[in-house]
């Protein structure tokens, strides 16, 4: 797929405000410092399409944009962002919760994953919760240039170990790097195979 347009459409502070909208929506999730922003720019070909920021838990809204004036790509707010307070973060957390099991037209969810970490807690009861609500998902580790590829395969194979704990059927795997542009490819592909 070439991404020929990028176009924000709006930001949403909760699942009403999420707009009415046919085109079918890829949402992009991970925990906070995952590199969304970075990862959501190299897709789209854009280097400024999502804010990327050094401060973790940047996203606050459920952001849209209209791709190639068929698709939508949303970037939902990170989950584990400890630095804010109950309430806001129960808005957060309430607030994907409803798109994610609620949202019509969402036909993929990209979960991101930091391949330099073993598997953690948030991350595994995240993709848990998800596919015990039937959403349909693939995961996604992203940051593979910053370690050796064994280093990765070793992270990515401890987490499928922990998740065939609770589930016979695991979701697709990709690796990429926002740096080297690794995975771009794939993470497209899987979009235009949802869309044809």
């Amino acid at each position: 797929m070439k991404i020929k347009t990028a176009t924000f459409q709006t930001s949403a502070p909760d699942f009403d405000s999420c707009p009415t909208s046919d085109f079918p929506e890829f949402a992009f999730i991970g925990r906070s410092n995952v590199g969304k922003s970075s990862l959501l720019n190299m897709l789209a070909g854009r280097n400024a399409l999502a804010k990327v920021s050094t401060t973790p838990g940047h996203t606050r809204l459920i952001n849209f944009f209209l791709m190639n004036e068929t698709w939508c790509l949303v970037d939902l707010p990170g989950y584990g962002y400890a630095r804010t307070s109950k309430t806001n973060r129960a808005g957060f957390e309430q607030m994907i919760v409803d798109y994610l099991t609620r949202r019509s037209n969402l036909s993929c969810v990209f979960v991101l994953i930091d391949s330099r970490h073993e598997p953690q807690v948030i991350d595994l009861e995240f993709v848990n919760w998800l596919m015990s609500n039937r959403v349909p998902m693939v995961l996604v580790f992203t940051k593979t240039d910053l370690l050796k590829p064994a280093h990765v395969e070793k992270n990515i194979g401890l987490f499928k170990k922990a998740m065939s704990k609770w589930s016979e059927h695991l979701p697709r795997i990709f690796t990429c790097s926002s740096k080297t542009q690794n995975g771009r490819k794939e993470l497209l592909n899987i979009i235009t195979g949802t869309l044809t």
